[in-house]
């Protein structure tokens, strides 16, 4: 494990943003932060490294994790197959603490969708100033909270199992997160129906989304 740690005033740099890169890049693993809790990521085309991510978090092996691009742009660029509704969308919604579930028709990121390669959950965080530098990251990353399945999430390092620090091959400091995990809606409707569902109301409120998406009506 390498560690980048700074202590309160910790500041992700560009450098990290490179280890970051390579780490992911050579199927390594990675805790990072994001804009809610702390984050475990991989390749999120490499099944080997998807599969040391959950075996450090004890994560079934059905279940979905979700892919994170630090920027809007690179996503909406790399997801061609977006209808224009869904576009729309997601401008409105991100980057915030949200995971959108989208319909994956061109199946993509089998990795990370498991035994669901119809559905894509993507990530893009508001990152605050101590972590906007991973903007500058040049790949999406699957990515799921750095816990242990069920466990509570991180809002800092201290709070991440060791076991799962040891066993990571990067590890970013960005100090004290929030700690409310991200808001789960489904949007895999919506492109046809319009029809969006909130699955898990976390760090955006449930009323926020309402009035995000009904105002694009």
């Amino acid at each position: 494990m390498t560690t980048a740690k700074t202590g309160e005033q910790a500041k992700i740099s560009e450098r990290d943003v490179k280890r970051l890169q390579e780490c992911v890049a050579g199927g390594g693993v990675a805790v990072i932060p994001t804009d809610t809790v702390y984050g475990v990521c991989c390749d999120p085309d490499n099944e080997h490294a998807a599969r040391r991510l959950y075996g450090l978090k004890g994560r079934p092996a059905a279940r979905p994790a979700a892919v994170m691009y630090f920027a809007l742009g690179p996503a909406l660029d790399a997801l061609t197959e977006l209808q224009p509704d869904e576009r729309l969308a997601l401008s409105a919604l991100l980057p915030g603490p949200v995971t959108l579930l989208l319909a994956n028709s061109a199946q993509r990121f089998a990795p990370a969708c498991r035994t669901d390669p119809a559905t894509l959950g993507l990530r893009v965080p508001r990152l605050p100033e101590r972590i906007e530098a991973l903007a500058a990251l040049g790949m999406p990353v699957m990515q799921t909270s750095a816990n242990l399945s069920g466990e509570p999430d991180a809002r800092s390092l201290e709070a991440v199992p060791r076991d799962l620090l040891d066993g990571a091959d990067l590890v970013l400091d960005g100090g004290e997160l929030p700690g409310t995990p991200s808001t789960v809606i489904d949007l895999r409707d919506y492109a046809a129906q319009r029809s969006w569902h909130v699955l898990r109301e976390g760090a955006l409120a449930r009323s926020a989304v309402r009035q995000t998406l009904t105002s694009l009506a």
